[in-house]
């Protein structure tokens, strides 16, 4: 039985000119809003390093008018930064918010 290739990477060369756009922006992660540790390994060993997120997740291309996985996938327009540990647990939901964030408490200078 043939196994089916992973749409992220289709077209790999386009989605890594993606990634290392996205990441280049430093952006927050769009689930918690938190700080990404960019420098970071992108694995569950490192749960607050940089992935690629898919707003709209590829196993729902059907559901939002996209004409294959390959698409949603690649569309510049659906992807955000995130940590390894939010998009796990987004999984394949639309419009997930943590139920607590999550993150650190940011104490001021003479605050503690």
């Amino acid at each position: 039985m043939a196994s089916k290739a992973n749409p992220r990477y289709k077209n790999g060369n386009m989605r890594r000119k993606y990634r290392v756009r996205i990441k280049a922006m430093g952006l927050p992660c769009h689930i918690c809003g938190q700080p990404i540790r960019y420098e970071e390994p992108s694995d569950a060993d490192h749960p607050w390093s940089f992935v690629v997120d898919e707003i709209i997740p590829v196993s729902r291309w059907k559901e939002f008018g996209y004409n294959s996985p390959e698409e949603v996938a690649q569309d510049w327009n659906n992807l955000a930064p995130a940590h390894w540990c939010c998009n796990a647990k987004k999984s394949n939901k639309i419009g997930y918010t943590p139920i607590k964030p999550m993150g650190r408490v940011l104490i001021q200078d003479g605050e503690w």
